[in-house]
């Protein structure tokens, strides 16, 4: 069937690819064009590449209750058939897939890897979630043991109306573990006070998640009881593409061009021209230099950021109260800092079996005071072929999280970086700054859409968006909305259903990750593949 209808897509992250993608597998006469701001692949989702050392921009896990989804990644890398190089010399078995790719052969392939992730703080590790074991209470000592015990008893008696997030977190915690283990970190990671921040956020992130909870799972897994049901934030393994997420996004993309769609990179969209029947009929675009380039289309798919959508669109055409609403919706973005180290201080005290006792974690929530550094990721772990040398040295990268224009922001690379050597020290990672090898920095705009400031008021946007007949708004940014990587891709999948149907009812598209058992536990037989969320 020829392709004569165009439907732009804007942003070639894991949504606008999705759209592309899931167009060009059926029988349809639409051919999508993907507009990206910048010379990537997979928005937030990619993979960046530092003399032959990989690092996950944010650390994405592949999990998803959605077949359709698992279906999408399982065509683009099938899981493995063989062990890794990690797990054939350390001798630790995973599930393997029948007649699945080896990854020693190919680099097509989605591998399962354990999933450690634990809080530093206090210069001691905790497990995430909190847990219950005599580890836990050991490094938190009896005073603050006996405090959270009987705070956390004092929550359930007096439970508190879920105003704002501090008040969420504390019904599900009790206040002396929120002040510990979420407070602090919280407040780095949105740069508000959690009392300031909406708790539609922890509605999304933490959904199931408890004390209760949490002692619930200990007490199975002391009595070896199997529960039908695990939160997902409990599950020990999940899948993760051979060389980072951004494989899978690049593979993706291939087969879009291969299949007939358009990309085009390096395109920042920045006007729309609508017909007298309020329908977009074409899409300004404009490259580096400054060249604006007019796409004509029937349909539009976006998921750039609702702020800059606005702005492109114009106010006198928005309306003055939904475009300052809009234009002024808050983000925060973040630095990462990618160190090659050549030993880290901090020893590997868990029964994971790694190369040169080497901790095991995936990724490192630091709640101490004393530093801004919010997230340590530790790429070995998340896969030996990201490392060029993953059995001596440590790839890792460490996570700032702060706002566009801010004093981090701005701060020269070279002066951020020896912070960052700095912090590592002080929280006691390294020994000194002898044992960094090489680093490297990457600024990441808009990674997390925030619940708070305008926020409030965001149905008029979309009551606005909603009502430009031909425009569908997807994945995380498209939607101001926390998603993972499947929701972004579900959110998708829904918009391109509505334009095949010809249906008028947007609804689908954002009801994505709105219900609250969505993906907050998994079925017995799902937990034998052992995966976890996004």
């Amino acid at each position: 069937m020829e392709r004569t209808k165009k439907v732009i897509i804007i942003g070639a992250g894991p949504a606008g690819l999705t759209a592309a993608y899931e167009f060009l597998k059926g029988e349809n006469d639409i051919k999508p064009i993907l507009l990206e701001e910048s010379e990537y692949i997979g928005g937030i989702s990619r993979t960046a590449t530092y003399k032959g050392n990989r690092m996950d921009i944010g650390g994405h896990r592949f999990f998803s209750k959605d077949e359709r989804v698992n279906q999408i990644w399982e065509e683009l890398l099938p899981l493995q058939g063989a062990p890794s190089k990690d797990d054939k010399e350390l001798e630790i078995e995973k599930p393997l897939s029948p007649n699945g790719p080896d990854p020693e052969k190919t680099d097509t392939v989605m591998l399962y890897r354990n999933r450690v992730s634990r809080i530093y703080f206090l210069h001691k590790f905790f497990d995430y979630p909190i847990s219950l074991k005599w580890s836990t209470i050991h490094n938190m000592g009896f005073g603050r043991t006996m405090k959270a015990g009987f705070g956390y008893i004092g929550a359930k008696i007096h439970r508190r109306k879920e105003t704002n997030l501090e008040n969420f977190y504390i019904n599900r915690f009790g206040k002396p573990l929120y002040q510990m283990f979420f407070e602090d970190y919280t407040e780095k990671l949105w740069g508000v006070h959690p009392s300031k921040i909406s708790a539609d956020w922890g509605a999304q992130r933490v959904k199931g998640l408890s004390i209760s909870k949490a002692i619930g799972q200990a007490l199975k897994k002391a009595l070896h009881i199997h529960s039908k049901k695990t939160e997902t934030s409990l599950i020990e393994q999940f899948k993760y593409p051979k060389k980072g997420p951004g494989e899978l996004y690049e593979t993706m993309a291939e087969k879009i061009l291969a299949m007939g769609g358009e990309i085009h990179k390096n395109q920042k969209v920045v006007g729309f021209e609508f017909a007298e029947d309020g329908n977009i009929k074409s899409v300004k675009a404009s490259d580096n230099q400054g060249n604006i380039t007019t796409y004509e289309c029937e349909d539009v798919i976006s998921s750039m950021p609702i702020k800059d959508l606005l702005q492109a669109i114009g106010e006198e055409r928005v309306g003055k109260e939904v475009y300052e609403i809009g234009t002024n919706l808050p983000y925060r973005d973040f630095l990462t800092v990618g160190l090659l180290i050549d030993h880290l201080k901090v020893k590997n005290k868990t029964k994971t079996k790694t190369f040169n006792n080497l901790i095991p974690d995936n990724w490192i929530y630091v709640q101490d005071r004393e530093v801004r550094l919010g997230r340590i990721q530790i790429f070995n772990n998340w896969s030996p072929y990201m490392v060029e040398d993953y059995k001596n040295k440590v790839w890792m990268g460490l996570e700032y999280f702060c706002s566009e224009g801010d004093k981090m922001w701005t701060m020269p690379d070279k002066d951020f970086i020896e912070k960052a050597k700095q912090d590592l020290i002080t929280i006691g990672m390294i020994e000194s700054e002898k044992d960094v090898l090489d680093v490297t920095m990457i600024h990441v705009k808009k990674a997390y859409p925030a619940y708070f400031g305008t926020y409030k008021d965001f149905p008029k946007v979309r009551a606005y968006l909603d009502s430009i007949p031909n425009l569908y708004c997807v994945g995380r940014n498209g939607q101001h909305r926390y998603n993972n990587m499947d929701h972004s891709m579900v959110t998708a999948m829904e918009a391109v259903k509505v334009i095949l149907f010809g249906s008028k009812d947007k609804s689908p598209i954002w009801s994505v990750n709105t219900e609250k058992e969505y993906h907050e536990e998994e079925t017995k037989d799902e937990e034998k593949e052992k995966t976890i969320k996004a």
